[in-house]
């Protein structure tokens, strides 16, 4: 389980967890929330090479798409195939069974730059 305390994130909700050289990728609690009741994710192509802040992919709940970015830069190397047949598991376990995909990360640095935990909540009370 990826939990918040062990991830980095965007300032557009996505998270990071890191494992050696690759990082999972899935969204915020605060995002699922306010994205709401999820109904489909477009998964990225495992393969797809993708830089920092690159759209990746889209999730659509029942208010609207969501566009997914990139928390850093390499190549998709797995996605989470459970979403397909149940989306809604982002808003379920958005750290955990809910994560969108994987990359093996280019230049691990980027990972390093990602906010903190504690950085990013104080984002989320603004």
């Amino acid at each position: 389980m990826y939990n918040e305390e062990n991830c980095r994130f965007l300032k557009t909700h996505e998270w990071a967890c890191k494992e050696g050289d690759v990082a999972v990728v899935g969204i915020s609690n605060h995002a699922q929330e306010e994205i709401s009741d999820i109904v489909f994710v477009d998964l990225p192509k495992v393969g797809r090479v993708v830089k920092v802040g690159e759209n990746c992919c889209v999730i659509e709940s029942v208010k609207s798409a969501s566009e997914i970015y990139a928390p850093v830069s390499g190549e998709i190397v797995a996605v989470n195939d459970a979403l397909n047949a149940d989306p809604a598991l982002v808003n379920r376990e958005p750290h955990a069974g809910g994560w969108l995909f994987k990359i093996k990360m280019a230049n691990p640095a980027e990972y390093d730059a990602l906010l903190d935990v504690a950085a990013y909540k104080a984002t989320i009370q603004k």
